[in-house]
This record gives structure tokens, sequence and C-alpha cells, in this order.
């Protein structure tokens, strides 16, 4: 009898766990049904952690700005940021599990071209578009995936708009270019020593190093040897810093140009008064000549008490995008959740964003239509370099 009511009792507490366990269920499925997330792939560790946690703040600072608006739709936003390391073995295996979360609509990202070309073989199987805030390298987008977008300008433009810079006004005649051996790093440097070449500059020196390094003793001597008028660095501030600094160190006295890796308030704390000889193109604006520019620039502060980077505003400006292509979708969709695929063209139909730092149309590429590439010169040991020139398309 004792047993036969212990079974009883048993059965019914069973039945109950399981009938709360259902509704739990059922209400964690409805909910999920109306949470719209949002990734961010980045280095937030390692040498390039400064931009890459910029980018992440940025996209965050805009996602948080547009919950309202979102929640007004019936949909709760939600950030879910990916440590990708500068590593590409890292951010194909965060594309995977980005992939394998459907809640999931978009990612913003990568800083490094190397470790976004892998990545988004990923998303485009899966559909979550992605949008750029830094990739500049042309085979990002000349492969013709659907899903792959960005709002910076490319290196084909990038590069040969410094080595005009370099031919024309500063008056280069032989160039020492150096590069880092990744994708990024490879192709701007390619792209200026061709334009720098056709401009009737002479290449005198051309070699690789390998990212992580710290003593360019050998490459600096190197370069005293061919005395060049100017070295072009491509890469990014980690390793550029101290070529900057230890060249500077040994006597040379020659300029050095390099790209947007060189964008970063931690070149200056790395090459410390070195920097004062470097120019470098970047494919970000200054964010403070921009109308609305000091706004941003105040409330990141506020919000993450730190300054903004090169790449601050254009995660802001690549979450903006991809929040605007969401909405697009869920109004194309009769106010419903969208899925994927209807994220993924409506992202790619945008052709008239105002962001904060850039407008925003996408080409058949994913190529905006709309960067452009500005020339900056460090002229005080302070950041950012002051703006000496914007070139358009």
């Amino acid at each position: 009898m004792m047993l036969k009511k212990g079974v009883a009792i048993l059965a019914t507490a069973s039945l109950t766990a399981g009938l709360l366990a259902g509704c739990g269920n059922g209400k964690d499925s409805k909910d999920k049904n109306k949470v719209i997330e949002v990734a961010t792939q980045s280095p937030l560790s390692g040498g390039s952690a400064t931009l890459g946690d910029s980018i992440k703040l940025g996209a965050q600072m805009e996602l948080e700005n547009q919950k309202a608006d979102f929640k007004k739709l019936g949909f709760d936003l939600k950030l879910v940021p990916y440590d990708d390391q500068g590593d590409p073995t890292k951010g194909v295996s965060n594309a995977e599990q980005i992939a394998a979360d459907t809640s999931i609509l978009g990612v913003v990202g990568h800083l490094n071209s190397g470790v976004a070309i892998p990545s988004s073989l990923k998303y485009e199987k899966a559909h979550i578009p992605m949008v750029s805030p830094a990739n500049t390298a042309t085979e990002v987008t000349d492969r013709g995936l659907s899903s792959v977008n960005r709002i910076c300008a490319r290196d084909d433009f990038q590069g040969p708009a410094g080595a005009n810079y370099a031919v024309n006004t500063l008056k280069a005649k032989n160039i020492y270019i150096i590069q880092d051996k990744t994708a990024y790093g490879t192709g701007l440097a390619d792209a200026f020593k061709d334009a720098a070449a056709k401009l009737g500059a002479k290449i005198v020196g051309y070699e690789g190093i390998t990212v992580g390094e710290k003593d360019f003793n050998g490459v600096i001597n190197n370069i005293a040897t061919k005395k060049p008028d100017l070295v072009f660095f491509g890469g990014l501030y980690a390793e550029g810093g101290l070529i900057i600094k230890q060249a500077a160190d040994k006597g040379l006295k020659m300029p050095f140009m390099g790209g947007d890796g060189l964008d970063s308030s931690t070149l200056v704390e790395i090459a410390g008064d070195a920097v004062k000889n470097v120019y470098y193109t970047s494919v970000a604006a200054d964010t403070l000549k921009v109308a609305g520019g000091q706004e941003f620039a105040n409330q990141y502060k506020k919000e993450f008490n730190k300054n903004i980077e090169s790449y601050s505003a254009y995660g802001y400006d690549s979450m903006g995008v991809i929040l605007q292509g969401i909405k697009n979708a869920i109004k194309d969709n009769n106010n419903k959740m969208p899925s994927r695929e209807e994220v993924e063209k409506a992202v790619r139909d945008i052709q008239d964003f105002n962001g904060v730092v850039t407008k925003v149309g996408f080409d058949e590429k994913g190529d905006n239509k709309f960067a452009k590439v500005y020339i900056y010169h460090f002229d005080e040991t302070k950041y950012p370099g002051k703006q000496i020139d914007e070139i358009s398309k």
C-alpha cells in the first residue's frame, strides 16, 4: 500500500514537472521567436584588439540605441560578440557557431580581411548577411557572395591613393615596401607598389615580415642600405609601430607611410615621438570632422569610458545598416520575423543609408558606392593624425 502510494505520488510529481516543463519550453520557444540577435566578429584579444574592440563597442552602441524601436515592432534585440583573435581558424570556428544559432540574423565584422575571407564562406552557406566596417582586401567582395558587404573602401582604391600622394606630393622617387604577408597587408602593399611604379617611382626593396615579430633589425638594415625616399608598410599598427620606432632609433630620417592598419591610438603608444614622421591612408574618416561626430564621440566616451578609434563609428554604421535591413525585411514580411534569406537580400538592397561617418549604398558585389579614402599625417605625438586630404572615387 505504501509502495503504491509512493508510486502514485512520484507519478503525480513527474506529471506536474512535465507539465511545468512543457509550459516553460513553450514560453521559451515563444520568446525566442521574438528575439533578434546580431553578432560581431573582431579581435577582442591579441595584437589588434584596440581596433577590434572599437568595432564591437561601436556596434553595441547602435544596437542599444535601437532597442526601443525594435520593441515597438515586437522584437527584442540582442548583441552576440565573438572574439576572432585576428586568427582565420578561430574566425571560421566562430562563424560555424553563428550559423548554428538561428536567432542571429546578421554579423558586423571583421577587422582582418584574412579572417573575413574564410569565415564569410560559412555566412554565405547560412545566408547570414555580413557588413564589414574595415575589410579592404579586394577578394572579400570580388568572390560575388550575396551575404558579404562592406561600408569601407577597397585596397585597389586605397593603395593607389597613397601612391599618388607619396609620388606627387611627397616627391618620393625611391620607395622601400614592407608587408606582413596577410591578405590585407600584401594586397595593400601590392596595390601601392603597382600604382607607384606606374607613376614613375622606383621600388628599391620589397620584403615580408611575420605578424607577431618584434625585432626588425634585419629589415631596418636593408632599408638603410637602399636609402629610399620613403618606406611603405602594409600591415597593422602592432608591427608597424615597432618598425617605425626601431628605424628612428637607428637614425633613419625618411618618412614612413602605411594604410588604415596604422590608424590606431596604439600606434602612437608604440612608436612614440617617431610617429611624427608618418603618413597614412585610411578608409576611415576623422569622426570629429563630420556632422554629429562629436556627439557620437561624447556618447561613446560616456558609455565605455574610452575615446573613439578609427573604426568605432564604422562599427556603429555597419550595425545601423544591418538593423535597417532587418527592419525592411520585417516590413516586407507583414511585420513578422523575417528569414535570413530575406534579411540578406534587404541588406544588399540598401542604397541610401546615412550613417554617422559614411553614406552607404551597395553595388552588385556588396561594395559601398560612397566609400572614400583619407590621407593623414602625424605632425605631433597625438592620435589621430591630421586629416590632410579626402579622396572620392
